[in-house]
């Protein structure tokens, strides 16, 4: 009579973890194209390829909030572009990683995504208590971004309380 080995059961379905690592995913690629972007802009003059850019979206280069940043990318060198750049594609990178980490439910990924995830909720929360605040000075461009911040805390917290909350159920097969 052959003997029947008990095997372990097969992961159980997850379309939550998968949503996650998915965005995880695209939030990874979105950052290394963004990343060959900054890259391609390393050598040439800022200011000049973002009056290119208003005159494409057909906006006047000459208003005072565009002559503004037109000034202030003025300020910023050809090794600043490389470092943000650099900082990009390996965050990009990590994000990746980690998405795909997920999708593949390697053990290691969980604590690595509720890490990440983790440590952005501080500031977060930090920013939108700043900004609800009157008396703070807020940076002018971005003066009623509460709705967008509110949400990306809230999508935050839902993860890394998803992950945590079922890191045994979705991970049983690798603890």
């Amino acid at each position: 009579m052959p003997q029947v080995v008990p095997s372990d059961p097969p992961p159980k379905r997850a379309p939550t973890l998968y949503l996650i690592a998915a965005i995880k995913i695209g939030k990874g690629l979105l950052l290394l194209l963004a990343a060959l972007g900054i890259f391609a802009l390393a050598g040439k003059d800022l200011s000049d390829a973002f009056d290119d850019f208003l005159r494409w979206l057909h906006l006047d280069p000459e208003r005072r909030f565009f002559m503004n940043i037109g000034e202030w990318l003025d300020t910023i060198t050809p090794a600043n572009v490389k470092e943000i750049a650099s900082g990009t594609l390996l965050f990009g990178l990590f994000l990746l990683t980690c998405g795909v980490g997920l999708a593949f439910r390697a053990k290691w990924a969980i604590w690595v995504s509720i890490g990440e995830s983790a440590c952005f909720i501080p500031v977060e929360a930090f920013e939108l208590l700043r900004r609800r605040l009157p008396e703070t000075d807020a940076h002018r461009m971005f003066t009623h971004p509460r709705l967008a911040l509110a949400a990306l805390l809230a999508v935050n917290v839902f993860i890394v309380w998803y992950l945590f909350k079922n890191r045994a159920r979705l991970f049983r097969h690798h603890l």
